[in-house]
C-alpha cells in the first residue's frame, strides 16, 4: 500500500515539473494541433495549441512506476509487459502527431497503418496470457474458457480501447479527467486482486493523469495529442487483462465507449438511412452544438466516469467476496 502512494506521489510531481520545459519547448518551436476541418467552428481558437503532452505523461507513468516497483520489488514479467505497450502505443502516436504537424493538418498516419502497428503492439500482453495459461474470463461466479480465442479478445479489447480513448480526447481536459477516475478505478481493484505490480502502474497512470489537468483544464496550454490518448487508451486495457478483471473495463470505460458507440451509430445510420442520430459525433460535439459549454459537458462526462467507476469497483469487490463463499 505504501508502495502505491509513494508511486503517485513521484509520478504527480514528475509530470507537474516536466510539464513546464516540454510545454515551453513546443511554444517556442511552435508545434502545435491543427484542428479538423469540420470542428473548425467550435474549437477555432484552439488550433495551433501546442500538443504531444503525452511524452511527459507516459515519461512520468513509467519513472514512477519503476522507482515504486524496485522499491517494492515488484518488477514482474506482467508489469514489464504493460510499460512495455505503453511505450510502444507512444511511439505509435507520436508519429502520428508529428505527421500531423508536418502536415500542417489533422492527417497523420494512414488509418490502416495505424491498425496495424496497434495490432501487432497489443499481441504481446495477449500471447504472454496464452502462455501463462491464463485465459479465462470471470464474472460473478461465471467462468468462459476462451482457449486460444483470448488473443482476439485481447487484441480487440487493446486496439479498441486505445481508439476510444483516442475519440474522447476532443475537449479541454475531457480524456485526462475521464482517465483519471478509470485508472483509479483499476488500481484499487488490482490491489484488492493481489496484483500489487498491475495497481502500481495504474496509480501512476491515474495520478499522471491527475497532474496533466494542471496544464489541459480549460482553457488548455497542451494537448495530450495522439501520443498520450493513443498510449493511455491500450495501457488502459492491458492493465485490465493482465489484472484478470477485464469485463469489469465495461463500466470503468462507460465514457469511452460511448464515444465509440456514438461514431459508429452515426456513421451507420448515415449510411442506412442517410440521416444522422447526433448533431455531431463522437458525442461530446453533439453536446457542444445543444449549447452546453465546454467546461459542463467536461465536468458531467468525468463524473459519470468516477460514479461507474466506484460501481466496478463495488461489484469486483462483492464479486470477489462471494467467490471466497462459494
Amino acid at each position: 500500500m505504501i508502495m502505491i502512494a509513494v508511486s503517485a506521489l513521484i509520478t504527480l510531481t514528475l509530470c507537474l515539473l516536466l510539464g513546464v520545459p516540454y510545454l515551453e519547448f513546443m511554444k517556442k518551436k511552435m508545434y502545435g494541433q491543427y484542428i479538423r476541418e469540420e470542428v473548425q467552428i467550435l474549437h477555432a481558437k484552439k488550433n495551433k495549441t501546442p500538443t504531444t503532452g503525452g511524452v511527459f505523461i507516459v515519461f512520468s507513468i513509467i519513472a514512477g512506476s519503476l522507482i515504486a516497483l524496485f522499491m517494492a520489488e515488484e518488477l514482474s514479467t506482467r508489469a514489464s509487459i504493460v510499460l512495455m505497450t505503453l511505450i510502444f502505443y507512444m511511439f505509435t502516436g507520436f508519429e502520428d502527431d508529428i505527421k500531423k504537424i508536418k502536415g500542417k493538418q489533422n492527417e497523420g498516419l494512414s488509418p490502416r497503418a495505424k491498425l496495424m502497428l496497434q495490432i501487432a503492439v497489443s499481441m504481446l500482453p495477449a500471447l504472454y496470457l496464452i502462455m501463462e495459461h491464463q485465459t479465462t474470463l470471470t464474472f460473478f461466479g461465471l467462468n468462459i474458457e476462451l482457449g486460444y480465442f483470448y488473443p482476439l479478445f485481447a487484441v480487440f479489447m487493446i486496439v479498441g480501447s486505445s481508439n476510444a480513448l483516442n475519440l474522447t480526447d476532443g475537449l479541454d481536459g475531457l480524456a485526462s479527467g475521464c482517465s483519471f477516475f478509470a485508472f483509479l478505478s483499476c488500481a484499487i481493484i488490482a490491489h484488492i486482486s493481489g496484483y500489487n505490480d498491475i495497481a502500481i502502474i495504474s496509480i501512476a497512470a491515474s495520478a499522471a493523469c491527475f497532474g496533466f489537468l494542471y496544464f489541459n483544464k480549460h482553457p488548455a496550454k497542451i494537448f495530450m495529442g495522439d501520443t498520450g490518448s493513443l498510449a493511455l487508451g491500450g495501457m488502459l486495457a492491458t492493465i485490465a487483462i493482465m489484472g484478470k478483471f477485464e469485463l469489469w473495463l465495461i463500466p470503468i470505460g462507460i465514457i469511452f465507449i460511448s464515444e465509440t458507440l456514438s461514431v459508429m451509430l452515426q456513421v451507420a445510420s448515415f449510411k442506412l438511412t442517410g440521416k444522422r442520430i447526433f448533431k455531431m459525433s463522437p458525442i461530446h460535439h453533439h453536446f457542444e452544438l445543444s449549447n452546453w459549454s465546454e467546461k459542463k459537458i467536461v465536468v458531467v462526462f468525468c463524473l459519470i466516469s468516477a460514479i461507474f467507476g466506484a460501481l466496478a469497483v463495488f461489484g469486483f469487490m462483492l464479486q470477489s467476496s462471494t467467490g471466497n463463499i462459494l
